[in-house]
């Protein structure tokens, strides 16, 4: 089977709360649609989101620093959404959309530009999930 065959024929179940932390994760990052488009074909490298790269090829909202932009990466890694991209030596600054990902590029690329806006409550929510970090096992 080929690589895109392989991705379509697993069909993976995410928890809904799951789905719901990671879509919100994404909303309310600095990034767009256009990023997670790309990562579903091609791994993209944290260069090409950073400063004027990342506006130019509609990758982020603002230009960000080299950190901001791998701070909010890691954030996405720590949702589920993406994964860090491996070489023969080891990690590498490129990044990859997960299946969760894909589930949820999916699912806000149907979404109108007021549906997909976050809310004040996403925001807050979504800072209280990045500084607490609960263990999974603590079922929140």
């Amino acid at each position: 089977m080929a690589p895109a065959e392989f991705d379509h024929a697993i069909a993976l179940r995410y928890p809904r709360r799951s789905l719901k932390r990671a879509e919100r994760a994404f909303r309310c990052s600095p990034f767009r649609l256009d990023l997670l488009a790309d990562m579903r074909s091609q791994s993209i490298s944290i260069r090409q989101v950073c400063g004027q790269a990342g506006l130019k090829s509609h990758y982020s909202r603002r230009a960000m620093a080299e950190l901001q932009a791998e701070n909010a990466m890691m954030w996405l890694i720590a949702v589920g959404l993406l994964r860090r991209e491996v070489d023969g030596q080891g990690l590498t600054d490129s990044f990859r959309l997960t299946p969760l990902g894909r589930q949820v590029f999916e699912q806000l690329s149907a979404l109108g530009p007021a549906q997909y806006r976050p809310t004040l409550v996403d925001h807050l929510y979504n800072a209280w999930c990045r500084w607490v970090r609960l263990p999974s096992w603590a079922g929140f």
